[in-house]
């Protein structure tokens, strides 16, 4: 099975990238985190859950990139703090926010949120060095 590229023709402003069930567990298995309520949605259920969810190291993965992609290639993290809330579930989208709430010493700290349907996916904080 081949994945199809999107043209141009395909995208429009607005249009949102959902959360899917692949990025869930493609996440968890680069990860190495075999917890199965992260591929396994009959037994996610069992366990109380709507579906499978994204770990927090996925989550960790698209904060950095998401940091990353606003500073440039130079960047450097230097520590990435984050707390998780609403789990992400397929078909949902997070929408990731953030603010510079302090530079000194060389260090700029980044404060972010990345929310969801259900409220806060994660929130924390990225201190970066930038040349």
């Amino acid at each position: 099975m081949s994945v199809k590229s999107l043209t141009y023709a395909e995208v429009h402003e607005g249009d949102e990238i959902p959360i899917t069930t692949t990025a869930i567990v493609a996440g968890a298995i680069a990860s190495r985190d075999y917890q199965d309520v992260h591929h396994d949605a009959e037994l996610a259920r069992e366990r109380g859950s709507k579906d499978v969810f994204m770990n927090i190291l996925t989550t960790n993965g698209y904060v950095g990139r998401y940091v990353t992609d606003w500073a440039g290639p130079d960047a450097v993290l230097k520590k990435v703090a984050i707390r998780l809330g609403a789990p992400n579930y397929p078909g949902d989208t997070m929408l990731m926010t953030g603010e510079v709430t302090k530079k000194a010493d060389g260090e700029v700290e980044v404060s972010l949120k990345g929310a969801n349907s259900l409220g806060d996916h994660v929130v924390g904080t990225v201190t970066l060095v930038l040349p």
